[in-house]
């Protein structure tokens, strides 16, 4: 499989990686916060051989350069725009998972041309509230203090208890994956997702189709209000998993490999 390539935005680095390119469908897969684009591997292995799959490191994550001291939705968003003006792409269906969901609704905020579908893993259209704010300022300080050791602990909070054993590999191989994220990137993202801004409203105009995935087992954020949220775009799918946490790509790769995969579809025909 190929390496990554770069692109210079704005001064900074852009580390991303296409496969499938000629395939008819375009699939761009946005990681989480902490992650990067190797964390999408096993599904670009399945995808590049039927859809024109793009992952990316998002500004300050894997090899990306931060933009800046804050990184904000709206900047990762044209980030992101700017690979798909690099590889020349029309249209696409945008898939984000949690911090990269919170990108793909200011994309869709902005971009909203290009989309063929929206897809929201673990990840809602409401800002932060203060006391998510005030939270966000804890983890900075914690970063500052001791970087590994809030990433060794915070990446198993993202599974559900009852799964950890089973997966015990893969939490190791996250852990190590964000690991590779420096301090500065973590703090520049906290900072930009607590100033992001609800997208409520453009939930309620979006008028391609939208799925949302949520897992019965997260403790990252309120389920119940995220669905009702989930519930307003015109063309609306939700699925709710009961033995999931807040990784879905992992926790139930099997089963949402072939869900992005029908929806992808979906949304081009």
């Amino acid at each position: 499989m190929e390496l990554h390539r770069q692109i210079d935005y704005k001064g900074a680095k852009i580390h991303y990686r296409e496969e499938g390119r000629g395939n008819k469908n375009t699939v761009v897969l946005l990681h989480g916060f902490l992650q990067s684009l190797d964390v999408w591997s096993p599904f670009m292995l399945t995808y590049m051989h039927s859809m024109h799959v793009i992952t990316i490191d998002l500004p300050g994550h894997g090899y990306s350069d931060n933009l800046g001291n804050v990184n904000t939705m709206e900047d990762m968003a044209d980030a992101v725009n700017a690979v798909l003006d690099e590889l020349e792409v029309d249209h696409c269906v945008m898939i984000g998972h949690s911090m990269g969901g919170y990108v793909a609704l200011a994309y869709a905020d902005r971009y909203m041309y290009r989309l063929k579908g929206l897809g929201l893993l673990h990840s809602h259209a409401l800002s932060d509230s203060q006391e998510h704010r005030e939270r966000r300022q804890q983890v900075c300080h914690q970063v500052e203090v001791n970087r590994a050791g809030y990433i060794l602990n915070f990446v198993p909070s993202l599974f559900y208890n009852e799964n950890r054993a089973d997966i015990a590999q893969e939490v190791k191989d996250l852990q190590e994956l964000c690991l590779n994220t420096q301090a500065q990137g973590i703090i520049a993202a906290q900072i930009g997702m607590a100033r992001r801004p609800s997208r409520i409203d453009m939930l309620s105009k979006i008028q391609v189709p939208v799925l949302s995935v949520f897992g019965k087992q997260d403790n990252r954020l309120d389920v119940d209000l995220a669905v009702s949220q989930a519930m307003i775009p015109a063309k609306a799918e939700i699925v709710v998993l009961d033995q999931c946490g807040h990784m879905s790509h992992i926790e139930e790769y099997k089963y949402l490999k072939s869900r992005i995969s029908g929806f992808v579809e979906t949304c081009f025909n």
